[in-house]
């Protein structure tokens, strides 16, 4: 779990930084992209105004305008990931999908912890794979002309080319004529409206008139027709007619089967399609699976399973974990504490610290801060390895700061301090100074949080994180102003 904004623990993740896809008609994001060009009038190189403006002519069908903004949100840092993220979708929405892999991979490098990057990162392979086939079906010939291969050096280099899709225009691709049914397929809901649409150019009298802002309405209608045709075009290129009845075809394949011929096989290949489907956001077909697995499990005998309790926890977790991400935090805490449940009857150490970890998790997520702590507090002596301690002090102390419990909170932080000094991990270097910080500052010890606060300002500079050194300058001179003259 995250610390937010209430206690200025630095915190990137995707709850705390989304770019979610809101239903807001088409005229609010033209108002938006007018806003954002106004202010970027009176700030010409602001990035988050460039930022914000390629948001707009995304959602308005403008991807090449999107992908300039993008590009000019870069130019003073390479590793705005903000404008990263817009640069990967606007070439997303072009149908550079293998350009747009390349800058998702590069923001979730940067922001690992970012879902969008690695969501971005899935739906660019799927749609590289439905438009080119998956590799594992291609059959490479050793044969041609190899005289292109030249030196290194005389090669055309990648980064260069990318660099160029705002200034070169792509050459023409030709359009694969398509049957109606197709379209249809295609367009779905919207075919009606091309057919309409395509009826209303039929109207002679009709086409000749003017909108109020003196547009001829034959132009409005034919623009809105093109829209449709580049939609259905990029559609069928992210995911072909033949690729989508080759997905069904394998989703009846992949159907788990009700009588496996080797359980262990059966059960190893279940989880990790389980916990594949959650790493890639699908939470409810991970639920899905995870209670067909169970169902079947429970089935079973001890004498096919030896070890079936302990399936039985990893399932229930598995649950738990997708309950989570769709956010039905009751449901995830009972089949959290089932998981636990079963550790301690197996006696296993390492499920056991997994469950508590969980409950912990839900229990900080809806608020009930004491009964983290003290579910937290008992995977203390089963902790192993330095990130893992770092973390889970920083968690207790940030729970007993949220209780007003500053001493306490205190204590932990400092633990979470020397943890993370001994791995050397910077990110939490800073999680960890800052919260010790907050908690000196609220017990009057305003020198010691003065010191704490600087030293994570240092690592956030030697981090170059711009965000969380905008954050603690803030929180610093609010400290300054309690020392003495």
């Amino acid at each position: 779990m995250c610390a937010h904004t209430v206690n200025l623990t630095v915190c990137n993740c995707s709850q705390c930084i989304r770019y979610s896809e809101i239903d807001i008609p088409i005229t609010a994001f033209f108002k938006g992209q007018q806003s954002w060009t106004r202010a970027l009038v009176l700030k010409p190189d602001d990035k988050t105004c460039f930022v914000g403006r390629a948001k707009c002519y995304l959602m308005m069908g403008q991807s090449d305008n999107a992908l300039k903004d993008a590009e000019a949100s870069l130019k003073e840092d390479k590793s705005f990931f903000e404008g990263l993220y817009q640069k990967a979708e606007a070439l997303y929405y072009m149908g550079e999908f293998e350009f747009a892999l390349v800058f998702y991979h590069r923001g979730k490098k940067l922001r690992p912890q970012i879902q969008e990057f690695r969501l971005g990162i899935q739906k660019a392979q799927e749609a590289i794979e439905n438009s080119v086939g998956n590799p594992s079906f291609v059959k490479l010939e050793i044969k041609g002309d190899f005289s292109f291969l030249q030196k290194d050096e005389e090669r055309a280099q990648p980064v260069a080319a990318i660099q160029n899709l705002t200034t070169k225009k792509k050459q023409p691709t030709q359009k694969t004529p398509k049957s109606e049914k197709t379209t249809k397929q295609l367009l779905g809901e919207f075919y009606s409206d091309k057919k309409y649409l395509e009826n209303l150019l039929k109207d002679e009298d009709l086409v000749k008139g003017k909108t109020k802002s003196g547009e001829q309405l034959q132009d409005v209608i034919q623009g809105c027709l093109t829209y449709l045709d580049t939609c259905t075009e990029f559609w069928n290129q992210e995911k072909p007619i033949s690729a989508q009845e080759r997905e069904s075809k394998l989703q009846q394949q992949k159907k788990l089967p009700s009588a496996p011929s080797d359980p262990v096989q059966f059960l190893l290949k279940c989880l990790e399609d389980i916990d594949a489907d959650l790493t890639s956001g699908n939470a409810e077909g991970s639920l899905n699976k995870a209670e067909e697995v169970m169902t079947i499990v429970q089935g079973w005998s001890e004498k096919e399973v030896p070890n079936k309790k302990e399936v039985l926890g990893s399932l229930h977790s598995c649950i738990g974990n997708a309950f989570i991400y769709l956010g039905d935090l009751s449901n995830a805490l009972d089949h959290h504490h089932k998981d636990l449940e079963f550790a301690k009857q197996c006696k296993l150490p390492d499920a056991m610290s997994r469950a508590l970890d969980n409950i912990g998790r839900v229990y900080a997520q809806i608020g009930q801060f004491s009964q983290a702590i003290e579910f937290w507090e008992k995977k203390i002596p089963l902790v192993r390895g330095g990130l893992e301690k770092t973390w889970l002090f920083h968690e207790i102390g940030w729970c007993y700061l949220e209780l007003n419990r500053h001493e306490e909170a205190r204590d932990c932080g400092i633990r979470s301090v020397v943890a993370a000094d001994e791995i050397a991990d910077e990110k939490w270097q800073i999680n960890a100074n800052v919260l010790v910080a907050q908690s000196e500052l609220k017990l009057g010890d305003f020198e010691s949080s003065v010191f704490h606060f600087e030293r994570a300002l240092t690592l956030a500079r030697l981090q170059e994180d711009h965000s969380a050194m905008n954050v603690i300058q803030k929180a610093l001179d609010e400290a300054k102003q309690h020392l003495p003259q």
